[in-house]
C-alpha cells in the first residue's frame, strides 16, 4: 500500500502548484537552443528544469510562500532578463513574459493566448491617425476596436447626410407636379351610384367606380340591437349545463306548468278553512324548511303538493297541519339527497301526529296526486333568466325573496311559475337600478313588461306591507343580505308611484 501512495505522489508532482516550472515559450526555446550551440549550460542551471518529486509525507507549501525547491540563482534571473530583452526585440510587444507576481510567488498562470500573434498595428484601418495607432498598440487592443466603431458611425452619418441631400433635391420636383383633379362628371356619377345603393336596407360595401371616391353608405333605417343568442350557444363546453337539450327542457317545463297548476279558487270548496290559515301554515313550513337547511326546490314542491291536494280534497282545520308536514316529508324525499328522518318531522309537529298517521297520509296524498311530482318551480326559470344578467348575485338574491312571496300570498296562485320568476326579476332589477327590460331578458323570460305588470303590482303591494313574520325574518338575516328590509325601504319610497290610492 505504501508503494502505491509514493507512485501517486510522483505522478502528481509535475502538477504541484508549489513547484517552480519555468515557462518556455516558442521564442525562449529558440533562444535556449542558440545558446546551447554556443556554450553548454552550467551544472548549476539544472535546477531550472522540473524539480525532483516531493518526498512522501511532506506537507505542501502554502500558496505564495517561499518553496524549498525554488533554487533559482542570480545568474539564472539575469539570464532570464537577457531572454526577456531578446523576446521583446523579436516580437516588438509588451507583456509577453510572466508577470511580476508570478515570478516572486513561483506560480505561473496557464494561458491560451498565443505569444506569436500579429501586432495590433496591422489590423488598424488606415483612416486612423498615427497617434491613435500608437495608443492602440499598447494594451489589449480595445481602443483600436472602439475607434473602428466610431469610424463606422461617422461613415453612416455621412451616408445619411447624402440621402437627405438627395431627398431635398427631389422635393422641388415633387411639389412641381400638379394634383390631378377628378372630372366633375365622374364625381356626379359616383354620388348617384352611392345614392342608388342606399335604398337597400342592408348595405355592406359600394362597388368602386373608375375615378370615384370611396364612400361608406349610411342606412336610413336605425340598426336594431342584435338578437340575443340562445342559451345553448354559450354553454357548449359545460357538460353540467346540458346545452344540447336546454331549449327542449324548458319547452317541457312550460308544458308542465299547466298540468301541475292548482285551482286558485279551491278555498271556496273548503268549509272550515280560510286563506289566512293557509298563510299561517306556509309561514310555519318556511321555518321548518330553514331549520332543516333544505333546498329551495323542496319548499316550492311542498307548497305545490298542499295546494293541489286541497284543490281536490276537503280537509278539516285539525288535519291541516298533518297535510303540511306530510307534504314537506314527500318533497324532501323527492328533491333532497339526504332527506330528514320521519321522527324529525314528528318532533317539529310537537308529537301531534304519530309516525303511522304521517305514513298513511303520505300514501293517501300520493294516490290523490296520481304520483305526479314533476312540478316546474320558479327557481328553474329564474336560473334561465339570470343568463341574460350574467348571473348577477345581488339581483338573484332579491328575486328569490320576491318569488317566495308567491308561496305565502294566495293571489299569485293563478299565475304560472315562469310568470312569477319574470316579475321577480323585473322588480329586482328595478330595486337595484340594473337597467330596463332589454330584448335579452325578454328572450330568456318569455314575458313582456305589459304581461309582467299584474304580478309586479302584487309584489310591490306585499313588500310594502309584509304579513308573515317567519318569512320576513328569513330574508332579513345576514345570510340573505337583508333583502327584505331593502325591499321594504324601496317600497315605502316608490310604491305610491305604482299603486293607486284605493288599493
Amino acid at each position: 500500500m505504501a508503494s502505491r501512495r509514493v507512485t501517486r505522489q510522483r505522478a502528481g508532482a509535475l502538477n504541484d502548484e508549489n513547484t517552480v516550472v519555468p515557462r518556455l515559450t516558442r521564442a525562449k526555446v529558440n533562444a535556449l537552443q542558440n545558446e546551447k550551440a554556443v556554450a553548454p549550460l552550467a551544472a548549476k542551471q539544472v535546477n531550472n528544469t522540473v524539480p525532483a518529486p516531493a518526498v512522501a509525507g511532506k506537507k505542501r507549501a502554502v500558496l505564495g510562500a517561499k518553496s524549498s525547491n525554488d533554487t533559482t540563482t542570480k545568474a539564472d534571473s539575469k539570464k532570464e532578463g537577457i531572454d526577456e530583452k531578446f523576446i521583446k526585440k523579436a516580437l516588438g510587444a509588451k507583456g509577453v513574459l510572466s508577470t511580476k507576481a508570478s515570478a516572486t510567488n513561483g506560480v505561473h498562470k496557464t494561458t491560451t493566448r498565443t505569444t506569436s500573434r500579429v501586432p495590433l498595428k496591422a489590423t488598424i484601418p488606415e483612416e486612423i491617425t498615427e497617434k491613435e495607432a500608437k495608443r492602440s498598440n499598447g494594451g489589449s487592443g480595445v481602443m483600436g476596436l472602439r475607434k473602428k466603431r466610431v469610424v463606422a458611425g461617422e461613415a453612416s452619418k455621412e451616408v445619411s447626410k447624402a440621402v437627405e441631400a438627395a431627398v431635398k433635391a427631389t422635393k422641388p420636383a415633387m411639389k412641381a407636379e400638379p394634383k390631378q383633379s377628378k372630372p366633375k362628371e365622374e364625381k356626379v356619377s359616383a354620388v348617384a351610384a352611392v345614392r342608388s345603393t342606399m335604398t337597400a336596407v342592408e348595405i355592406t360595401s359600394v362597388p368602386e367606380a373608375k375615378g370615384a371616391v370611396k364612400a361608406v353608405p349610411v342606412s336610413k333605417k336605425v340598426a336594431e340591437k342584435p338578437a340575443p343568442q340562445p342559451l345553448a350557444d354559450d354553454d357548449d363546453d359545460d357538460p353540467l349545463m346540458v346545452a344540447e337539450y336546454a331549449n327542449e327542457i324548458f319547452e317541457y317545463l312550460r308544458a308542465l306548468e299547466d298540468t301541475t297548476a292548482p285551482n286558485p279558487d279551491y278555498m271556496d270548496a273548503q268549509e272550515g278553512l280560510h286563506w289566512e290559515q293557509r298563510g299561517i301554515l306556509v309561514d310555519w313550513l318556511i321555518e321548518v324548511h330553514q331549520k332543516f337547511h333544505l333546498l329551495p326546490e323542496t319548499l316550492y314542491l311542498a307548497i305545490n303538493i298542499i295546494d293541489r291536494f286541497l284543490s281536490v280534497k276537503v280537509v278539516m282545520i285539525d288535519r291541516l297541519q298533518l297535510v303540511g308536514i306530510t307534504a314537506m316529508f314527500i318533497a324532501a324525499k323527492y328533491e333532497e339527497v339526504f332527506s330528514p328522518h320521519l321522527g324529525h318531522f314528528k318532533y317539529l309537529a310537537d308529537d301531534t301526529f304519530t309516525e303511522e298517521e304521517i305514513l298513511r297520509a303520505e300514501r293517501f296524498m300520493l294516490q290523490t296526486l296520481n304520483y305526479n311530482l314533476s312540478y316546474p318551480n320558479p327557481m328553474n326559470f329564474l336560473r334561465r333568466i339570470s343568463k341574460a344578467t350574467d348571473y348577477d348575485q345581488d339581483t338573484r338574491t332579491v328575486a328569490k325573496y320576491l318569488m317566495e312571496i308567491s308561496l305565502v300570498d294566495y293571489r299569485l296562485m293563478e299565475y304560472l311559475p315562469s310568470h312569477v320568476a319574470a316579475a321577480a326579476m323585473y322588480l329586482s332589477r328595478m330595486i337595484l337600478k340594473r337597467g330596463p327590460w332589454d330584448p335579452s331578458l325578454l328572450h330568456y323570460s318569455g314575458y313582456t313588461e305589459a304581461e309582467i305588470k299584474p304580478v309586479f303590482l302584487i309584489l310591490v303591494e306585499y313588500i310594502l306591507r309584509p304579513k308573515h313574520k317567519a318569512f320576513f325574518n328569513k330574508y332579513a338575516s345576514k345570510k340573505f343580505s337583508k333583502v327584505s328590509l331593502l325591499a321594504r325601504e324601496w317600497a315605502k319610497a316608490k310604491a305610491p308611484l305604482f299603486l293607486s290610492t284605493d288599493r
